[in-house]
């Protein structure tokens, strides 16, 4: 970040993410981005109308104390000249208890309203919901309105009518005013006039608005009593929006209608509230401000919000923070988040407590004092359990709190806010010195997450790892010699296929010679647990790798990696590896384990060859995200969902995440899911056929079954708005039987569905290129997941909840020559991939690194042992053995319940010895 971004971030962005968030809400309410406009006007007007009407009287009591010093100054100016008048003018000043400073709480407004501003104009003049949304005469928001054409010109009225109502306001407010001041203010509606004349109509139609709202502010205080016309004005309003959203809001949605009610009855509430509190006797005597205190708050905040939390989140796995095609220091993110909170906290904070009185300032003080415990107790205990966060700040489940934790949270909140008002009362004094101490503390550790992030990154700074280009990406296959392709589908499920086959019966033309093994298990329900097995067959099953403890795991995972590749490039296989999963236990895979393996080629592909995107604007848009993230992680869990705004944080712009109304309908993309679903769509460019007699082996990883999204149907590709309404009603049929109806009932169920069916779709399109160039059959096939996943969501989110699910991945084989599509029960576990793929192409299987052989006589022999370990980061489960977790069991048919026990980890490890 330049100088100047920080400074904008600083004292900017806060107020343009206010901007964002009334925007958000209001849109869903009122669902017309022009009314959404009036909305937020109205709701900024009514949010600053205290800190404008609080600088306009500063602004009256400076000129007040002009006008008292005007002639005293205009006396020694025209009677002193040189130092002697400067020095006589001081005094006179000092003796008036008046600063030359004091003559720039005169601009207090002027100087408030350029960041409102420039806030507003950032938002608003690129919100991609504004495009072709017309508003009255308004044909398109996003546009200059051009709403009067006389012969061939075209003038833009909005921002005419805006200026006039300027002037009007401005004419009425400053009579009487010297004419500095009315210079100023007619300079600014010059100003703004042509600043905004080009301006998009959306953009410029708000600050009309506002405008008019200034003129109806300025009226109104003409009045002779404004502030009881004020709150009569009030009551009338929330109770016609009450009426509105009980009786004519046309919407099904119950949630909608309670909002506007609650609005209405708030708006009702104020007058009520104002006479209760002027009823109540005034102070004997005056209250006595902390500034010191509420600065400290202010920097405990931005430490624990901008410093403590994100940092906290990406230490936790600094690479999944790095982007593979070009480089970004993952701290970026934590300096951003940084930068927002000081602006918030520090700054806009501390200005509405300086344009406060005494009384304002004192509760300004309580307020931000609970306000650092309360949250500080949230973070700390309370949604500390919500399951994987992904690199987009997305939890991989929904965001619910149940009604006892929420009621839980309230209480310990109350409790808290009443001991800390206690503490405040009675020890004041050390209260500044604890979130002194306190402040200094959350730094400190900040600084160490910080220090470790970037050790984990510093290997990807050199550009050595990372590179933007793609062009060098490929592999061969071979017209006359014997290809060999073991393809891992991160989580792909293996229960999805019926239904797919059911939808795209034309797939089994596609995919003719192949074998859907659909009694199928994998070794564990996360990467990390179940991937090795699949690479290096049943030596590298969990319990085998706990037995063999005297070798790091990452140690026999990088064996698990290299040990197809090794057989394959010693038998003469020129051999390409993509992606190879936690390679080296890292993120980013660490292609370095396949140095000095010869006819060993080994690159990342992912994100390599998603479609160009501004990727300034995809850093900007998750750093905003961060910030919305730490800030929800401190406030009260009934809050944090609103905040959370399903993974999206109520994004208006670019969307990381994709965000779905239901199973037929979402907005947005899946960052992940595109950079591994594209890599998919270009098999075609990077397979380089040859004609030579010459043999060659891909194993390639890819992640596009892992992270569920919607895609539009009927050719499952991504979207920006997808809507499938009509299509799953014709189609309803494709989830009959064995409950797929109600298995895909919700959208992380049918989300996993669609990049299922997806990635299908794709490699059947690749294997009909295939057949065009005539390497389809001599080429062995071989599609494998790591482990499945739990469509169940109520026992996704119970841990310990058994569902047989999570470890049913995806097996479909396809051996030289072979024909038609067959679907087997035979019992298999990802451990056999390595036989079939080694079988008959290389002789004398031995594991290079045990000397053992390679074969699938174990599975047989004995009950094959799962583990149900939760502990999928290899950045902490990374010791010589698994950390311990109960056990499943299962032999022959995985779909009969009867068949499965469980075990707990003495059991499996200690007493029950395998052959």
């Amino acid at each position: 970040m330049s100088f100047w971004s920080i400074l904008e971030t600083i004292f900017i962005g806060p107020l343009k993410l206010v901007f964002e968030y009334i925007f958000y809400f209001a849109h869903a309410v009122v669902q017309h981005p022009g009314l959404a406009i009036v909305a937020l006007s109205l709701a900024m007007n009514i949010l600053v109308l205290p800190l404008y009407r609080r600088a306009d009287a500063m602004q009256e009591a400076a000129r007040d104390v002009e006008n008292k010093l005007a002639r005293g100054v205009a006396h020694i100016k025209k009677a002193f000249s040189g130092d002697e008048r400067m020095m006589i003018l001081q005094t006179y000043y000092r003796q008036n208890h008046y600063k030359p400073t004091d003559a720039l709480k005169g601009s207090v407004s002027l100087l408030l309203e350029v960041p409102f501003f420039m806030a507003a104009y950032q938002f608003l003049s690129s919100l991609s919901v504004l495009e072709h949304s017309s508003f009255g005469p308004i044909a398109d928001l996003s546009l200059p309105d051009g709403l009067i054409v006389l012969g061939g010109l075209t003038i833009n009225a909005l921002p005419v009518l805006m200026t006039l109502i300027n002037v009007i306001s401005s004419a009425i407010y400053l009579k009487g005013f010297p004419l500095k001041t009315k210079i100023q203010l007619y300079g600014m509606a010059l100003f703004f006039l042509m600043f905004l004349y080009n301006s998009p109509a959306g953009l410029v139609f708000y600050w009309t608005l506002n405008n008019l709202f200034s003129l109806v502010k300025t009226i109104f205080y003409k009045l002779k009593n404004p502030k009881r016309v004020g709150l009569i004005l009030l009551l009338v309003s929330g109770a016609a929006i009450s009426i509105y959203g009980l009786f004519f809001y046309d919407t099904v949605s119950i949630r909608r209608k309670l909002f506007v009610l609650i609005i209405g009855i708030a708006a009702m509430l104020i007058p009520v509230a104002v006479r209760l509190l002027r009823r109540l006797p005034a102070p004997e005597t005056a209250v006595k401000t902390n500034r010191k205190l509420f600065l400290l708050a202010g920097l405990f905040l931005t430490a624990l919000i901008g410093l403590l939390i994100p940092s906290a989140v990406i230490s936790a796995s600094p690479q999944e923070f790095v982007n593979t095609t070009q480089f970004y220091h993952p701290l970026f993110y934590v300096l951003y988040t940084a930068c927002m909170a000081a602006g918030t906290f520090l700054v806009w904070l501390q200005v509405f407590y300086w344009l406060a009185n005494d009384t304002g300032r004192v509760i300004f003080e309580r307020l931000i004092w609970v306000m650092c415990g309360a949250m500080l107790v949230t973070y700390l205990f309370f949604g500390t359990k919500l399951g994987v966060l992904s690199p987009t700040l997305k939890y991989e489940l929904d965001l619910v709190f149940s009604r006892n934790e929420q009621l839980l949270n309230l209480i310990v909140l109350a409790i808290t806010a009443a001991a800390l008002l206690l503490i405040l009362w009675k020890w004041q004094k050390p209260s500044i010195s604890v979130l002194a101490i306190a402040s200094i503390a959350i730094i400190g550790m900040s600084s160490v997450n910080m220090v470790s992030v970037d050790k984990a990154v510093q290997r990807f700074a050199d550009g050595d790892v990372i590179t933007s280009d793609s062009s060098e990406i490929q592999f061969t296959l071979s017209q006359s010699g014997e290809n060999v392709v073991v393809i891992m589908l991160d989580r792909a499920l293996g229960e999805v296929i019926p239904y797919i086959l059911q939808e795209k019966p034309e797939l089994k033309e596609q995919f003719d010679g192949f074998t859907y093994y659909s009694n199928t298990i994998s070794f564990g329900s996360h990467t990390n647990l179940g991937l090795p097995a699949l690479l290096g067959g049943y030596e590298y099953t969990p319990v085998e790798m706990n037995r063999r403890n005297d070798k790091l795991l990452v140690e026999k995972h990088n064996e698990a990696l290299k040990l197809m590749p090794t057989l394959f490039s010693q038998n003469g296989y020129e051999t390409t590896v993509f992606d190879p999963s936690y390679a080296n236990y890292n993120w980013i895979p660490d292609l370095s384990i396949y140095q000095n393996m010869p006819n060993v080629s080994a690159y990342i592909t992912e994100g390599k060859f998603s479609p160009a995107q501004d990727r300034e604007t995809q850093i900007r848009s998750l750093s905003r995200n961060f910030f919305c993230f730490s800030l929800m992680k401190t406030l009260p869990l009934p809050l944090q969902s609103v905040v959370y705004g399903f993974g999206n944080y109520n994004q208006m712009g670019s969307q990381l995440v994709q965000t779905a109304t239901e199973v037929s309908v979402a907005h947005g993309s899946n960052g992940e899911f595109l950079d591994a679903f594209y890599v998919l769509r270009h098999m075609n460019d990077i397979t380089k056929i040859s004609a030579n007699d010459e043999d060659t082996f891909l194993l390639m990883f890819n992640n596009a079954t892992h992270e569920p999204a919607l895609l539009q149907a009927p050719d499952y590709l991504p979207a920006d708005s997808v809507y499938n309404v009509d299509y799953d009603a014709s189609h309803a049929y494709r989830f009959e039987g064995n409950d797929g109806a109600e298995k895909f009932s919700t959208v992380h169920a049918m989300g996993h569905y669609h990049v299922n069916m997806a990635t299908l779709l794709q490699l059947g399109r690749w294997f009909d290129y295939l057949r065009e160039n005539g390497v389809y059959d001599n080429t062995r096939i071989i599609l494998a997941a790591d482990h499945g996943t739990s469509l169940d969501q109520k026992k996704q989110n119970n841990e310990d909840a058994f569902d047989s699910a999570k470890y049913y991945p995806l097996l479909l084989v396809k051996d030289f020559g072979a024909e038609g599509f067959v679907i087997s029960e035979e019992f298999m576990t990802n451990a056999d991939v390595p036989s079939l793929a080694m079988n008959g192409v290389i002789d004398n299987l031995v594991n290079p690194f045990t000397g053992n052989a390679i074969n699938m006589a174990e599975k047989n022999a004995h009950p094959q042992y799962i583990s149900l370990s939760t502990d999928w980061d290899p950045m902490t489960n990374n010791g010589n053995a698994f950390l311990p977790s109960k056990w499943a069991s299962v032999q022959s048919d995985r779909s009969d319940p009867d068949n499965w026990q469980i075990s707990e980890d003495s059991f499996v490890l200690d007493e029950h010895k395998l052959p």
